[in-house]
């Protein structure tokens, strides 16, 4: 026999039909005897018989994974939901994980992928952008992916159509100014994430309404990508401004990392100098220093809350909203000395 057992091996050694071993098994959904099932088993286990998973799949009509896409694995915040959401998963199937390196094409690619494959679900985590053509042709490629018998559920704005975690980023952002008001801050800026991703909007409007409903005038608002490089060249422009403000606020934990970095490398000091504070509270700021102010997110929750959509059974008929909100936690880098009044 060579080295590469097949089912055909299988159904000889249990002396069944190829037919009879394949329902075994692939876990068809037609019975078969006891006796015939553990003597595929048996015959299995003596080769070393491994499955096929596609076959698997065509026999079960839907296999046992579930797609987990992701813009960018890099992200802290990703890949806490992305490691909440697998301990889910796995203990019935399997996570197969994609990243799409902001790619809309290869965000549509994947869901194409994972219907052709007849996965069992699909997680799709990260912020939505205003590209609104590319929004409804991933509305269509998800309805297809639903009506093929998966499920599907959403980590961000809800613009697809399916289950999703919805963070209430406005609100957070919101929430932080009247914090950082009531320690004393009266000017700011904004170091406010690209234009077009909704989650850096939705951030940046919710703390402008916020310094509005304070009586506070508007920030500086600087724009730069979300990551950690990003926080720093905008921090640095920001920086090279005739009058610094008080606090700057920047969209995300990694950018407000990236821009604590700027001011330390022009011999600032955070918060003496300026206060920085952030938004999700990633697990990575456990060593930042100062410890960074911020909006915590249960970004596990939300992983594991994604991830058990579509591993149950549906309770309702009804697409589900979980509206996930956020809670300031204030640290060191927005810290006033009590003794002194704010400068700016």
């Amino acid at each position: 026999m060579g080295s590469q057992v097949t089912l055909l091996d299988v159904a000889e050694r249990a002396g069944v039909s190829l037919a009879t071993a394949s329902r075994v098994v692939n876990g068809s959904e037609r019975e078969v005897g006891a006796s015939f099932r553990e003597r595929v088993l048996a015959a299995a286990a003596e080769l070393g018989y491994t499955a096929n998973t596609f076959a698997q799949a065509m026999a079960r009509g839907r296999s046992d994974v579930v797609g987990l896409l992701l813009p960018d694995i890099r992200d802290p915040y990703l890949s806490v939901i992305a490691a909440a959401a697998t301990s889910v998963v796995q203990p019935s199937g399997e996570l197969m994980l994609g990243t799409t390196m902001h790619s809309p094409g290869q965000e549509l690619r994947y869901v194409t992928t994972m219907r052709a494959r007849q996965a069992r679900g699909l997680i799709v985590v990260g912020s939505r952008t205003t590209d609104a053509a590319h929004t409804r042709e991933l509305t269509r490629a998800i309805a297809g992916f639903v009506a093929s018998g998966g499920r599907v559920a959403v980590i961000g704005q809800d613009k697809l159509e399916a289950d999703t975690v919805l963070p209430q980023n406005r609100a957070g952002a919101r929430d932080l100014v009247s914090a950082l008001a009531e320690q004393g801050h009266r000017t700011f800026a904004v170091l406010a994430g690209p234009k077009n991703l909704l989650t850096a909007r939705d951030r940046l409007d919710g703390f402008v309404d916020g310094l509005g409903k304070r009586g506070i005038r508007a920030a500086v608002v600087v724009h730069g990508e979300f990551n950690r490089d990003g926080g720093y060249r905008a921090m640095s422009e920001l920086l090279a401004r005739k009058t610094l403000p008080g606090c700057v606020f920047a969209v995300n934990d990694v950018m407000a990392i990236g821009a604590m970095a700027a001011v330390r490398d022009r011999g600032l000091r955070v918060p003496d100098d300026v206060a920085i504070a952030g938004f999700d509270d990633i697990p990575t700021l456990r060593d930042v220093a100062p410890s960074l102010s911020t909006v915590r997110l249960p970004l596990e929750d939300m992983g594991r809350a994604a991830a058990q959509m579509v591993v149950d059974e549906p309770s309702a008929p009804n697409r589900r909203v979980l509206r996930v909100k956020g809670e300031v936690v204030l640290r060191e880098s927005t810290a006033l000395d009590k003794g002194k009044a704010p400068s700016r």
